[in-house]
């Protein structure tokens, strides 16, 4: 297995690779610069582990590399980093199926912070799952019961000892599992379908 970062600038690429071997000094990481290319390179360096994802390549359109990866390999986790604002895209990545949105005006210590909470989130065990998967993780079934009591992500991420990307991203994948955009509606659902049975009032 290995970590595949797929980005046109070298120099952008370059910053990923650093923080990923100070992160995970023992891992293949392999570097791209077209998605086209992902395909031979898995043949040779085997499956991804992780996709570190630039969200405009030469051969993309808006989220279409996301919801390419995604499609191909479900189970895999996808950090996408791009230029444009989190206001303008961090949503449509996220349905797209990314696990977590970073802003390439982010400095290296946010850039380490968020890609450790996202690998972080899958030493918990916490698999990537479809709206239409029936029960929840152990995990989700904590962080359901904590948005019931109306902690914050801070409040969240002390309550269980990790960090408040291993929240976000924690939450995100929640939110795709139950079809949700939200803490309320998330909530909702959780209610609605007796998932807060043993705490809910």
């Amino acid at each position: 297995m290995s970590i595949y970062v797929i980005d046109d600038h070298p120099l952008m690429r370059d910053a990923i690779v650093m923080v990923l071997r100070r992160l995970k000094p023992a891992e293949n990481i392999v570097e791209l610069d077209r998605l086209e290319r992902l395909t031979n390179s898995i043949k040779q360096h085997g499956t991804p582990k992780l996709l570190c994802l630039d969200l405009k390549l030469p051969d993309t359109t808006g989220c279409s590399g996301v919801i390419a990866v995604k499609q191909r390999y479900p189970a895999v986790p996808v950090a996408v980093y791009s230029a444009s604002p989190a206001a303008d895209m961090e949503e449509a990545c996220i349905e797209a199926g990314a696990d977590i949105y970073i802003e390439k005006s982010a400095g290296s210590s946010e850039l380490a912070s968020a890609l450790r909470g996202l690998l972080q989130a899958d030493a918990d065990g916490e698999e990537p799952a479809p709206a239409s998967a029936g029960k929840l993780s152990k995990r989700q079934a904590q962080l359901i019961a904590m948005l019931d009591q109306g902690l914050s992500n801070r409040e969240i991420a002390t309550q269980l000892d990790i960090s408040e990307h291993t929240v976000k991203v924690h939450l995100w994948r929640l939110f795709r599992r139950l079809g949700v955009k939200s803490r309320t509606q998330a909530l909702h659902h959780a209610r609605s379908h007796g998932l807060l049975s043993t705490g809910a009032n």
